[in-house]
């Protein structure tokens, strides 16, 4: 057994009972599969409606039978106390309590038994061995941010050290940090790296500049894990050619665990293991294959905490392709919250508007990286960190684009940084829209 296991043992989370039953699932067939999830469904809503008070009262016409009369169920309706979203049996010293980033609005306190959390484990575990990786085992060179207050700082700290990983600043990407962190690639063997997509890009625009790659100054490198961040094709073609390793495509919550991963055939797999995932329109009802929708997620086996049919505010698609057993996201849009309302009428996701631009301003070096707020419906700031001010005919060819893809005589404001202020988490928001 492996440290890892060790401290998730000694914590009180069951992983091998949690690996051995996630190897059970996994072997089902498909037609065994639409009895697994039918049931799983089923039980989930039934153990909530007769052992959590608030999922009694919040889904009081709700039939196990029927999955349509299931509410969906969004952050906002979880803002009360957790003591009080607890089911019977549950508390906060005997669940594994966390939070979500709030990077979309108040974060959320929530709670996941400690099989269910083994679980989410599992499924980690067991999606990294697709590509060679060990999560157990494998050192891992991670791009995360890091709590700054000292009791937050020297637990990550300590979680790294136990987790076989070192992490690397995310609030610095200046060059003279990006050369410390390619003199500790070059003295260490790391397997892979992990972390927020951003960041690992403007590494590998650093290398790019330099001519340099990092498998040939670090040769033990497996493969790239980008996460909580869109993954833009161009980007990845970038990260595929200066790191020199495959790129693996990871979605995920900290609600809910992996939520879909990439496979060696460059599908984005969704998990079905102990998750079951929707794609639903505005009224609540499942969209067909290709067609783009809500995510609504139901957790199968947290106990502790109801997320049945959860909101999680992103916006995708699934391959045409999709079975129940195997589901492949096809895209992922954005959040719900970060939707472009132009002063026609018409909407548009707000990744749209930043993709449209970003293939005008990032055709050369000049421009490492920027961000897109909608001040007024007609009114957008692009703010760009770059080492020159944009050109004339740069600016008039992000006009055309956005008239051509959007709609004309919108006020673009362009406003050139020397640096562009992200998160507490260190993620970078790509757009964020102050249109009530």
């Amino acid at each position: 057994m492996n440290l890892f296991d060790i401290t998730l043992r000694l914590k009180g989370f069951p992983i091998a009972k949690a690996k051995r039953d996630l190897a059970i699932i996994k072997n089902k067939n498909e037609e065994e599969y639409n009895v697994y999830i039918a049931q799983k469904k089923q039980d989930i809503v039934a153990y909530h409606l007769t052992n959590n008070p608030f999922y009694k009262v919040f889904a009081k016409k709700a039939n196990v039978l029927d999955w349509n009369t299931i509410p969906v169920l969004s952050k906002s309706n979880l803002q009360r106390p957790l003591k009080e979203r607890l089911s019977h049996g549950f508390t906060e010293k005997n669940c594994h309590l966390h939070k979500t980033s709030g990077s979309s609005g108040t974060p959320l306190i929530f709670a996941k038994d400690k099989y269910c959390h083994a679980l989410t484990w599992a499924n980690f575990i067991d999606k990294y061995n697709w590509h060679g990786i060990s999560a157990e085992n494998s050192r891992q060179a991670r791009f995360y941010g890091i709590p700054l207050n000292k009791i937050g700082y020297y637990k990550e700290r300590i979680k790294d050290a136990l987790g076989n990983r070192y992490r690397f600043s995310v609030f610095d990407l200046s060059t003279r940090e990006f050369e410390k962190n390619l003199i500790k690639f070059k003295n260490s063997k790391f397997e892979y790296i992990n972390g927020y997509t951003s960041v690992i890009v403007q590494f590998a625009k650093y290398l790019r500049d330099k001519n340099s790659i990092l498998k040939a100054i670090c040769p033990t490198l497996k493969s790239c894990i980008v996460t909580a961040e869109v993954l833009f094709e161009d980007d990845k073609l970038l990260l595929e050619h200066q790191l020199g390793i495959p790129i693996i495509n990871e979605y995920g919550s900290a609600e809910l665990g992996l939520i879909a991963f990439s496979n060696t055939e460059r599908e984005w797999v969704v998990n079905t293991e102990d998750l079951f995932v929707e794609i639903l329109d505005d009224n609540n009802n499942p969209v067909p294959h290709g067609k783009e929708g809500r995510i609504v997620i139901t957790s199968l086996y947290n106990l502790a905490h109801p997320f049945i049919r959860y909101d999680i505010g992103d916006i995708g698609c699934l391959d045409d392709a999709s079975t129940l057993k195997k589901p492949v996201l096809k895209s992922l849009i954005g959040r719900t919250s970060d939707i472009v309302t132009l002063p026609s009428g018409k909407k548009a996701a707000g990744l749209t508007f930043y993709y449209v631009t970003k293939t005008v301003i990032e055709d050369n070096s000049n421009v490492k990286a920027f961000i897109i707020e909608q001040l007024k419906p007609d009114t957008f700031k692009i703010s760009y960190l770059s080492n020159l001010e944009l050109s004339k005919a740069k600016i008039e060819a992000i006009h055309k684009a956005i008239e051509r893809y959007l709609e004309p005589d919108l006020n673009i404001v362009f406003d050139r940084k020397d640096d562009l202020k992200r998160s507490k988490s260190g993620k970078l928001k790509q757009f964020t829209s102050f249109v009530k």
